[in-house]
């Protein structure tokens, strides 16, 4: 690649030699020798140190500005790094004590808020945390566009869960079909005991509702047969993995009494296909800019529809928005993610890998979204109700106990990810997706490179205006404009 294209692949050896000769240098040559600077954020900054031992003994013991103290020693930071990060924690550094092993201090995710989202006639702004440009404007244009259409409309299942129990050293086909058939006819016994265990999840409502058996593996695989019981339980508003990995692991003797096996795993799936929330919206051909835009919108979902290589980057832009908002609200970001990505293969009969969202053409001739995947989130417990911040943020959106509770947060994320895709799909279908993203991206650049106030957006024009957005080309503008402001 080009200097251009990767300015800070400048040798570094030659930073110093040329920051010393900067203050006779003319302005296209401070330009260019800003770009091999570090940005001003991180001038002085020393280089890494190459860490001896990565065995810290005791390093779990100690307070949390002791461990920073003994990173900085191992690593080689500076009492500038040492600060900074110092600095970071204070807000909610206690906190994150709980959250994180071995903790030194935090790291802030910006929270935006998108707005003009309608969800089953309601009105909601819905928080964001997420560092990538575009995807809160993505959301905010997306659901203006269907406004007019009534916003979106959603469906959602109970929330349920799974818990997978490994039953092994079954001898034979028969001795499989024979365990199974054992395990279903203590389906009663097997939910009376669930529901013993967890009895606050009975009284408000949940609880567990049944089994399933799966037999895997075989001849054909390569792998033993073994028989897989399904634990389904209905979780509330957690997302449920103490609860039904708790009941999993505590029928362990009951299990290996009914079907003389022996029980290996015990633990929830991440594929929460009894957990699914589907959203709908239709956004008119006549805000699209007519049935044409509608036809290109087709056509790109139907690359998505057919090849892999597409459908994953059309998932992970629908992964974009939910993820931002799963961390807005102290959720587990991994788990939505991997479910998603699992249902996404679970399609059409388990047979490729699929978008996680559908287009046709109405009658009218307009675009008709939808999405399903699933949801599998909680309000209680967790990070959910350890951060304040998340807290905060299910207040904003409705999501609380009062107001909806899990349901309602997650007919508000499925409708996030649909129109988040929406806006993906019409800006590549029309002027393509980097029109809008490096506009956005340009200001996180001038940012980087040390613009303050004024400086960012006139930073930021500039460099749409060459064509070339990186914090090198950055760097280079905000020298040219102090040497100018000198002159």
């Amino acid at each position: 690649m080009s200097p251009q294209q990767h300015p800070e692949g400048a040798a570094a050896a030659d930073v110093t030699d040329a920051s010393a000769s900067a203050a006779a240098a003319s302005a296209k040559d401070a330009g260019a020798m800003a770009a091999c600077a570090l940005p001003p954020s991180l001038e002085g900054l020393e280089r890494a140190a190459v860490v001896k031992t990565s065995r810290l003994s005791g390093f779990h013991r100690l307070g949390r500005e002791e461990r920073l103290r003994t990173v900085a020693e191992a690593a080689g930071l500076s009492e500038q790094e040492v600060a900074s990060l110092s600095e970071s924690a204070k807000a909610d550094g206690d906190v994150a004590e709980h959250l994180c092993e071995n903790c030194v201090s935090t790291m802030n995710v910006p929270l935006g808020v998108a707005t003009n989202l309608i969800v089953d006639g309601v009105d909601v702004l819905v928080p964001m945390a997420t560092e990538e440009a575009s995807v809160v404007a993505a959301v905010c244009n997306g659901a203006k566009a269907c406004r007019a259409s009534g916003g979106v409309r959603t469906a959602s299942d109970e929330p349920r869960m799974m818990a997978q129990i490994q039953i092994l050293d079954l001898d034979g086909e028969e001795a499989v079909e024979a365990a199974a058939e054992a395990l279903r006819s203590h389906e009663r016994d097997v939910i009376a005991f669930c529901d013993k265990v967890d009895p606050l999840l009975k009284k408000f409502g949940g609880g567990c509702r049944g089994l399933e058996t799966h037999v895997v593996g075989g001849a054909d695989t390569g792998f033993p047969r073994m028989l897989v019981l399904h634990l389904i339980v209905d979780v509330r508003d957690a997302m449920g993995a103490n609860a039904v990995n708790t009941m999993a692991e505590r029928l362990t003797p009951d299990i290996e009494r009914w079907t003389g096996g022996r029980i290996g795993l015990r633990i929830l799936t991440n594929l929460a296909e009894k957990r699914i929330t589907t959203a709908t919206a239709v956004w008119k051909a006549s805000e699209l800019g007519g049935e044409g835009v509608v036809d290109n919108i087709l056509a790109a979902y139907a690359f998505a529809a057919c090849d892999p290589y597409r459908a994953a980057t059309h998932n992970k832009g629908i992964m974009n928005g939910i993820s931002a908002v799963a961390l807005a609200t102290g959720n587990d970001t991994r788990a939505l993610e991997a479910g998603a990505h699992a249902y996404a293969g679970t399609r059409n009969g388990g047979v490729g890998y699929h978008p996680l969202t559908k287009y046709r053409k109405t009658e009218a001739g307009d675009l008709e979204g939808s999405i399903s995947l699933p949801t599998a989130l909680g309000i209680v417990g967790g990070a959910t109700r350890a951060h304040p911040t998340a807290r905060i943020a299910l207040k904003i959106m409705g999501g609380t106990l009062e107001t909806g509770g899990c349901d309602r947060l997650a007919r508000v994320i499925a409708s996030v990810g649909l129109v988040q895709n929406f806006s993906a799909m019409r800006a590549l279908a029309t002027t393509g997706i980097q029109a809008g993203h490096m506009r956005l991206h340009a200001r996180n650049q001038a940012v980087s490179a040390g613009a303050k106030g004024a400086e960012i957006d006139a930073v930021a024009a500039e460099l749409i205006k060459r064509g070339t957005v990186n914090e090198g080309a950055a760097r280079g503008v905000l020298a040219e404009m102090a040497a100018k402001g000198k002159e």
